[in-house]
C-alpha cells in the first residue's frame, strides 16, 4: 500500500469530518433551496401552472445557456443504453456559493483545528471570482484541496543533508509527541540509504525511551549511545559527538527527554545541550526537528512557538495523524511559521513515516483520492 493510501485510509477522524462535512455544505443548501418564483406574465393572461411538488427532487444538470438537448429532461437514453440498460449518471447536487455557505465553511474547517486567521483566508480565496456559482461538493472538494496544497508546498521540503560530517540532528518535543519512534524510523531510512547513523539516547530519565531507541538500532544496525539513568543529558551529547566524529558518521541524532513547554527548568536544561553541542562545533546542531503529536490540536501552536525560542527549530515532524487526529493543525502551521515539514507519521510501522508531501496530504485531508 502507498503511503498515501495510508494517508488517506488513517486519516479518520480528519478526512471523515472535512469531506462529509463539505457533503453537508453542499446538500444541506440544496435541500433548503426554495422553489423560483414564477416568471412576470403579461397582463390578462392566466399565470403558467407550478411544477407539481416532488418528494425528493434527484438532482439534474444544472441549466446551461445554449440549450442541450441532450441535458433535457425528457430526453431518452441512447440506443446503446437502453440496449444494455445504462442510465446516464446523475449530475451531483449544487449549491449557490453565497455568504451563509462560506460561514459554514469557515466554522467546519475552525472546528478541524485549521485555526481562525488560516480558515479566514482560505475560505476568502475560495469565495474570490466565485461568488453566486453553483458548486458541487467535488468541486468544492478540489477547490478546499488546492488552497491547502497552496499553503503547504513552500514548507514541504526533506531533511538537508550537509556534507558536514557528523551532522547533528537535534530532536525535540512535549512528552509523548513520538520523538523516540521518529529518531529510531529515521536512522533505519538513512541506514538503508548509505548513511553511516549514530544515536545518543539523550532521554536519560525514561528507561523505556533508551530501551526503544536500542530496539530501533539493533533492528537498523545503527549504534545507540546511552548514560546512566539520570546522568546529564547534555554531557552524553558532547561524548556522542566525539565518537560519531572518530567514527566518520554521517549522521549523529540526539534523542532529548520529552518536556512541558511551561516548565521552565526542562527548557533551560535543553538549552544546556544546544550551549554544550556548540562547544564541539559552533555551527551545531545542523537541524532541530520539533516532533508534534497532531492529537493535541491548537496546543501545537504553542509548543512551536516556546521551542523556537530556546532550541532555534529549524523543521516540524508531525506524528499521529492517524486514529484521532485533526491534521488541519498542520495547516495553521505551515500558514503561520513557514517552518520545513519534513515527514509525517500514520502509525507505528517504520514504513509509517514518510517525507511530507503537500498535494498528497492535501487531498488526502479533504477525503479526495489520488
Amino acid at each position: 500500500m502507498s503511503f498515501f493510501s495510508k494517508l488517506r485510509d488513517r486519516l479518520t477522524r480528519s478526512s471523515s469530518k472535512i469531506g462529509a462535512g463539505l457533503d453537508d455544505i453542499v446538500s444541506d443548501g440544496v435541500d433548503g433551496e426554495k422553489p423560483a418564483s414564477a416568471p412576470d406574465q403579461p397582463a390578462g393572461l392566466a399565470p403558467a401552472p407550478a411544477p407539481a411538488a416532488q418528494p425528493m427532487p434527484i438532482p439534474t444538470r444544472e441549466p446551461q445557456p445554449a440549450a442541450d438537448p441532450a441535458a433535457s429532461p425528457g430526453t431518452r437514453p441512447g440506443v446503446l443504453g437502453r440496449l444494455f440498460g445504462h442510465a446516464p449518471a446523475l449530475a451531483e447536487p449544487r449549491r449557490e456559493l453565497d455568504d451563509e455557505m462560506l460561514e459554514q465553511l469557515e466554522e467546519m474547517l475552525i472546528q478541524a483545528d485549521m485555526g481562525v486567521e488560516t480558515a479566514l483566508r482560505v475560505t476568502a480565496n475560495i469565495a474570490e471570482g466565485r461568488m453566486g456559482r453553483r458548486i458541487s461538493a467535488t468541486e468544492l472538494k478540489e477547490l478546499l484541496a488546492g488552497e491547502i496544497a497552496r499553503i503547504m508546498t513552500p514548507v514541504a521540503k526533506p531533511l538537508p543533508i550537509y556534507p558536514k560530517r557528523p551532522q547533528v540532528v537535534l530532536v525535540v518535543g512535549v512528552n509523548g509527541s513520538g520523538k523516540t519512534t521518529t529518531i529510531g524510523k529515521l536512522a533505519s531510512q538513512f541506514k538503508a540509504a548509505g548513511k553511516k547513523v549514530v544515536i545518543a539516547a539523550g532521554d536519560t530519565f525514561r528507561a523505556a525511551a533508551v530501551e526503544q531507541l536500542q530496539v530501533w538500532g539493533s533492528r537498523a544496525g545503527v549504534p545507540v549511545m546511552t548514560a546512566p539513568e539520570g546522568a546529564d543529558p547534555a554531557s552524553l551529547a558532547f561524548d556522542a559527538m566525539v565518537r560519531a566524529e572518530a567514527e566518520g558518521a554521517d549522521l549523529l541524532m540526539i534523542d532529548t527527554a520529552g518536556r512541558l513547554q511551561n516548565r521552565q527548568d526542562l527548557m533551560e536544561e535543553l538549552a544546556k545541550i544546544v550551549r554544550v553541542i556548540r562547544k564541539k562545533d559552533p555551527s551545531a546542531p545542523h537541524n532541530t526537528l520539533l516532533v508534534l503529536d497532531a492529537t493535541t490540536g491548537q496546543n501545537a501552536l504553542s509548543q512551536v512557538e516556546t521551542f523556537q525560542k530556546l532550541a532555534e527549530v529549524s523543521g516540524l515532524v508531525m506524528t499521529k495523524l492517524d486514529g484521532t487526529a485533526r491534521g488541519g493543525v498542520l495547516v495553521a502551521l505551515a500558514d503561520r511559521f513557514g517552518l520545513p515539514i519534513h515527514a509525517i507519521g500514520v502509525g507505528e510501522q517504520i514504513d509509517d513515516l514518510d517525507a511530507f508531501d503537500a498535494r498528497d496530504f492535501a487531498r488526502a485531508l479533504v477525503g479526495l483520492g489520488d
